[in-house]
């Protein structure tokens, strides 16, 4: 059976908005800094969760003449256009992946608060969650993470030499000596 795809995406400055309101330490930085420390989250999320994340962030109302978008590993990052909004774009999205969806080949999920957002994705296939939903779902699954890190860690197994064979290691330590 073939493994489903599966897409998040999610309005940048939605979250964003909440991320900031939810950690009083963030709320006095700029929102560079800020939007630059949330794509950092979203890169280490979307490698905890296995899954595509792509990080809507507008450019309405700027002077952004063409969107621009950057992968970074299983995240991309994409910055829209003047006179495009987060919304658009994540709606020609979905509905370039609407038959993936319709086939189940393809879950995708849309993270934004917005209301009438949130109607038209599922109208169109993909699920929805809100932004709080979204960020009390990274931290559990980054924290899930590091306990399966710290699990799978051995004690007392730092050294390539520890984790090799006996038979493995003598063939090194008599290569290191010049022997046969």
């Amino acid at each position: 059976m073939h493994k489903k795809k599966r897409v998040l995406i999610v309005d940048g400055y939605n979250v964003l908005g909440a991320w900031r309101s939810g950690m009083g330490r963030m709320s006095g930085a700029g929102l560079d800094a800020a939007r630059d420390q949330l794509t950092e989250l979203f890169k280490d999320y979307a490698g905890y969760a296995g899954q595509q994340v792509i990080l809507v962030y507008d450019a309405w109302q700027s002077s952004r003449m063409v969107r621009t978008e950057e992968k970074l590993g299983p995240l991309t990052l994409v910055f829209t256009r003047k006179g495009e909004t987060a919304d658009q774009y994540i709606e020609r999205l979905v509905d370039g992946l609407a038959q993936d969806i319709q086939l189940d080949r393809c879950e995708v999920r849309v993270a934004t608060s917005d209301g009438v957002e949130q109607t038209v994705v599922l109208g169109r296939g993909a699920t929805r969650l809100s932004a709080r939903e979204l960020l009390a779902e990274m931290e559990y699954t980054r924290a899930a993470g590091r306990r399966h890190v710290n699990a799978v860690a051995k004690p007392g197994r730092s050294t390539v030499m520890e984790r090799i064979s006996e038979d493995v290691r003598r063939k090194l330590e008599s290569m290191r000596r010049g022997g046969d």
